[in-house]
């Protein structure tokens, strides 16, 4: 028998056209869709790479270039840090100017809990402190994770150059005077604290799951009876911190990133370095306007931006933001800087409702509407609010239980059926019934 000399069939040739019939065509077509895409992509990482590595050069026109781009100005790499906390270690006050410039987050924590503006302060990089400063960095108070006990804890520390701010160290032993006072399910654990020595530290229950912001930024926009569980959990803490005897307790800085999920999945609420007590009022005037270092400006109430008297209504306001924000699934104005979004609250403006209506369902987009009122007379208590969204949960419920019900009666008919055409004495003797 001859044999076939050249046993496998010449390929075709890829620079010429090839039938619209062949069959290997929408294999090409499809492989060629997939090596594109994977070029795209690792052109995209290479990319954030390269912004990474610019950045801590201090190569401002090479970011320049990578920005006008696309390239995500956020990327966070393996540790989570980003750019600006390149940028801010170096001390490149023109970088830094760029990356804001371009939507930096000013206080994006890397696995560590640093800040820019922590990493700014450890380098002693001033002019990039003022910098991030001016941009609503946070005060450089840095959590870590120590053992305490055999048990891992969280610890804020307050650096060496705290001390010579009387008002941040008046700040931090407030701080400390509340937590030792708190106990509730839904507010983190304050388990010790070092006051008489540098540095000075507050340690609290560490919480694995990390904080809201993160979880939302993976997630988006939640289903309503997710957002509701989670919008319960924020209001018991707050009614608990509200109702607190002597004396109330206003956080003042309710942001997703000041709460935290424990191993359940449950919210706590954390972080009260600006909280205020009612002590001898029933409102708070401070002796200087809030800045964007004492509290996040997207989530700030109108009164508190305006310098007026306010109450526990203003953490009333945020909440409203926050609810919002887990149905909308992006922050409260998110395409504004956020200097500019509490002008937008006092001119009553509010995030607009993009999410579909029925997500909104059983009244909870009149409770936002209700507790983000101009008017902090008319926003109603955490108290009220737990009776509504308790409401709008069993109603969420019942409407999953009608469902589940309605499933199961058409898989019961159609066994019934089934049975029915299998074995005609059921269906004689089921004739016969009247």
């Amino acid at each position: 028998m001859e044999t076939n000399p050249n046993p496998n069939p010449p390929a075709r040739s890829k620079m010429l056209r090839q039938s619209s019939l062949a069959p290997e065509s929408e294999e090409n077509a499809a492989a060629t869709s997939t090596e594109e895409a994977e070029a795209e992509e690792q052109e995209a990482i290479n990319s954030r790479l390269g912004l990474m590595y610019l950045a801590n050069e201090g190569d401002l026109e090479g970011i320049k270039e990578l920005l006008n781009s696309g390239t995500d100005v956020n990327f966070q790499d393996i540790d989570k840090r980003t750019a600006l906390h390149l940028a801010a270690c170096q001390g490149s006050t023109d970088v830094v100017q760029l990356l804001l410039d371009h939507n930096a987050v000013v206080d994006a924590k890397d696995r560590w809990g640093s800040t820019p503006l922590a990493d700014a302060v450890y380098y002693k990089n001033h002019d990039v402190i003022k910098l991030l400063e001016k941009h609503g960095a946070k005060p450089p108070g840095t959590f870590r994770i120590a053992l305490w006990r055999g048990i891992q804890v969280a610890v804020k520390t307050l650096g060496e150059e705290v001390f010579s701010d009387d008002d941040k160290v008046e700040a931090f032993r407030d701080e400390l005077a509340l937590l030792q006072k708190m106990r509730h399910p839904n507010v983190v654990q304050f388990l010790g604290a070092v006051t008489q020595s540098s540095p000075m530290m507050i340690v609290t229950e560490y919480l694995p799951k990390g904080d809201f912001c993160s979880y939302l930024k993976r997630k988006r926009s939640l289903k309503p009876k997710v957002a509701v569980k989670f919008a319960l959990d924020i209001a018991r803490g707050m009614n608990y911190l509200h109702e607190h005897k002597p004396e109330a307790i206003i956080h003042r800085d309710l942001e997703p990133s000041n709460l935290l999920r424990d191993d359940s999945g449950h919210l706590k609420v954390a972080d009260f370095g600006v909280s205020k007590q009612l002590k001898f009022a029933n409102t708070v005037k401070e002796n200087r306007p809030i800045t964007s270092q004492d509290a996040s400006w997207r989530y700030v109430a109108p009164e508190v931006y305006k310098n007026e008297e306010y109450d526990t209504k203003v953490d009333v306001f945020s909440f409203a933001l926050i609810l919002q924000e887990m149905i909308e699934g992006c922050p409260p104005f998110s395409t504004k800087p956020e200097n500019e979004v509490p002008k937008l609250y006092v001119s009553n403006e509010r995030p607009p409702f993009r999410a579909p209506t029925k997500h909104y369902a059983h009244g909870l987009k009149e409770l936002i509407q209700e507790c983000w009122s101009d008017e902090p007379f008319k926003r109603p208590t955490f108290r009220q609010i737990i009776a509504r969204l308790d409401d709008i949960n069993n109603q969420l419920a019942q409407n999953r239980h009608w469902k589940i019900g309605d499933l199961n009666c058409f898989r019961n008919l159609e066994a019934f059926m089934k049975r029915n055409r299998l074995n005609p004495s059921i269906r004689s003797s089921s004739s016969t019934i009247r």
